[in-house]
Formats: C-alpha cells, sequence, structure tokens
C-alpha cells in the first residue's frame, strides 16, 4: 500500500503526489486529525478542513481524529474534552466531511491502536526523540511544569495513528515534517525487523495560508484571537471591529510589512476566492474601517451555509454521536486487524 516516492524536496514531492491522486485516488489512505481542546476557528478551515473535504470529494479514503488522549500532552487537566469533541464533530460535519465516505473516531475509543505505542517505541531512541524539532516546540509552549513521557513520546504516539490503518498520506505543514519522518522511521525499522506490514507515509506539504488573530498574533484556540466555525454573523463583525491593524490608511496586501491588514485582507480573498492584492487595491484608501466591513461581509457571507448546517446537525446530537459510534467501530476493526498482525510478525509471545 505504500506509495512512497523519491523527489528532491517535499514540494515536488508534493506536486507529484497530487498528479497521482488524481489519477488513482483508491490507492491513497490520509490520515489527520486535531486535538479537542477548543472551538476549530477560521484558521482551521482554511488551513486544514477545506483540504480534508477536497480529497474526500476526489475519492481519497480519508481518516480524520479526534486526538483526546493527546490533550494531556501538553495539559495538567482535559477540561470540557466532551463539550470540545462534540463541538469538533459538529465543525467537521457542517463543512462538508461525509462519515459515508471519511472515518471519524477518536483515540480512547481504539484500545489496539494505542497498544502500538509499546512497539514502536522500541524502535527510537531517547536521543532521536529528544532532538525533534516539533518536540522542542511543543514543550517551550507546554502549560505544564516539567516534560510528561506522554509528550516526550508524542511523535510515536502519532505515528501509531498514522499506521495503525496504514495511512499513506498525510497532510502537514513544513513544521510537521519532522513528525512525520518519526513515522516514517517507524515503519521502516519494523518492516527491516519483523517484516513488510506498514507503508512509508508521504508528506502531502499543505500551502495553507497563515491567518493572523485578530491580536496580530497566530491564530490559535488557547490565545482567545480567533474566529471560531460556530460565531454567529453578529459575534464574527465584533470580532473583526476589534481586529489589530495599523495607522497607515491606504490599504495595501504586503505580509510582511503590514501582517494585521494584510491578514484581514488575505481572509477576504479567501472567503471570496479572490487574489488578495486585487482586493486590497479595491479597498484602497477606504482604510480600515472599509477594509473590515469587506472583510466581515465576506466571512459572514461564506460562513453562511457551513453554519446553517451545523445548527441543523446541532438539532440531532443523536445522530452526530452516531457519527461517531460508527468511525469508532471502523477505526477498531481495522486497529484490531493490524495489532493482530503486528502481534504475527514480531512472535507468538506477544499473543
Amino acid at each position: 500500500m505504500s506509495s512512497s516516492i523519491v523527489t528532491a524536496s517535499p514540494e515536488q514531492r508534493t506536486v507529484e503526489l497530487e498528479a497521482r491522486i488524481r489519477q488513482a485516488p483508491d490507492r491513497f489512505r490520509v490520515m489527520t486529525g486535531d486535538r479537542p481542546t477548543g472551538p476549530l476557528h477560521l484558521g482551521h478551515y482554511f488551513g486544514t478542513l477545506h483540504n480534508r473535504v477536497r480529497l474526500q470529494e476526489l475519492g481519497v479514503d480519508v481518516f480524520v481524529i479526534i486526538a483526546d488522549y493527546q490533550v494531556l500532552t501538553d495539559r495538567d487537566v482535559a477540561d470540557r474534552l466532551d463539550e470540545y469533541m462534540e463541538a469538533m464533530l459538529l465543525d467537521y460535519l457542517a463543512v462538508g466531511i461525509d462519515p459515508a465516505r471519511s472515518t471519524v473516531f477518536n483515540h480512547s475509543a481504539v484500545p489496539a491502536l494505542n497498544q502500538l505505542l509499546l512497539p514502536f517505541l522500541s524502535l527510537v531512541s531517547v536521543a532521536e526523540l529528544n532532538r525533534n524539532p516539533t518536540v522542542k516546540d511543543e514543550i517551550a509552549h507546554s502549560r505544564q511544569s516539567a516534560v510528561s513521557g506522554l509528550m516526550f513520546t508524542y511523535p510515536v504516539h502519532q505515528a501509531a495513528d498514522i499506521l495503525f490503518c496504514k495511512g499513506n498520506l498525510v497532510p502537514v505543514g513544513q513544521d510537521q515534517l519532522p513528525h512525520l519522518e518519526v513515522t516514517r522511521t517507524v515503519a521502516r525499522r519494523f518492516n527491516e525487523r519483523y517484516g513488510a506490514v506498514f507503508p512509508e507515509p508521504d508528506a502531502l506539504l499543505s500551502a495553507a495560508p497563515l491567518l493572523l488573530g485578530t491580536d496580530g498574533t497566530k491564530m490559535s484556540k488557547s490565545r482567545g484571537n480567533s474566529i471560531a466555525l460556530g460565531a454567529d454573523a453578529d459575534e464574527t463583525a465584533r470580532l473583526i471591529k476589534g481586529a489589530k491593524t495599523d495607522a497607515e490608511r491606504y490599504i495595501t496586501y504586503d505580509p510582511e510589512g503590514r501582517p494585521g491588514v494584510s491578514s484581514l485582507v488575505l481572509l477576504a480573498a479567501l472567503c471570496l476566492d479572490r487574489d488578495p492584492h486585487a482586493v486590497a487595491e479595491e479597498i484602497g484608501g477606504g482604510g480600515a474601517a472599509v477594509l473590515k466591513r469587506r472583510v466581515t461581509d465576506a466571512v459572514n457571507s461564506r460562513m453562511a451555509p457551513i453554519r446553517a448546517r451545523r445548527a441543523e446537525y446541532a438539532r440531532d446530537m443523536g445522530y452526530v454521536r452516531s457519527v461517531l459510534r460508527a468511525g469508532n467501530e471502523r477505526a477498531n476493526e481495522i486497529a484490531v486487524a493490524t495489532l493482530d498482525e503486528v502481534r504475527g510478525v514480531m512472535g507468538g509471545g506477544l499473543q
């Protein structure tokens, strides 16, 4: 099931993969997901959710994990976990994740997936984990007073997430490439030591636009600077009205020189499916007030059908929960089969 190809760079590999996906989508299984630590926002929509729906529509088998266990990697207490998981399910369904074509599940409901963590940990060294730049970044931004073992082994747990279903394609940003390299290393070493079981998954490099939060810093669930997918039109208008801009009246698109203004221009452009330079030129001397009105109108127009679907699903939470149960059942069947295969090649003593 491996789709690994050798090219000069992750960017070129992504170009080749996109061509192969269009030619034979049924040869790919995507693994992706989110940690339920707060409401999903517009950054998630344009950064990842929209791409998942695109791959699903192309015919790729998409697995989406609600990584509830991984909430514990950077938090001492998993507060409001059930609330966030249900809100995440609503967002997934509202943006177009189709449970008939994609599998949505959560960590804690798939024991066999988590059992893979033990043999996988035996395949990597402490020094290798310690060098991982993504782990260093997670630790630097951790809310915990000390580094837990779960946080330290986070890339290996992520390898279990990807490999339990033999995922061979993982949409990632540049900053997540080291994590995926751990997964590829685990798969390669397992296959060399015990026999060919796992694909070495490829990175489908995301060209996701960087949307800043309303305070001019990275949009984040934890910083209170985002526009949630579940926000209504009035709340959206209020948040955009308070967004950070600058003192220059004439609106231009200059992400390095004018990050706050440019992020708002980009948000409007994404919602309108237009070039941000053209959007900025149209606003011109209208200043921040006109810019914010344009952004508000664009966001509310783009999100209106998503909000309507979200409200409709929210009226039938029994169905929403059934989607997760069905996804968990499929994930469990696959995980048990994979774990049985792993035990078989590793030896009967692991039964």
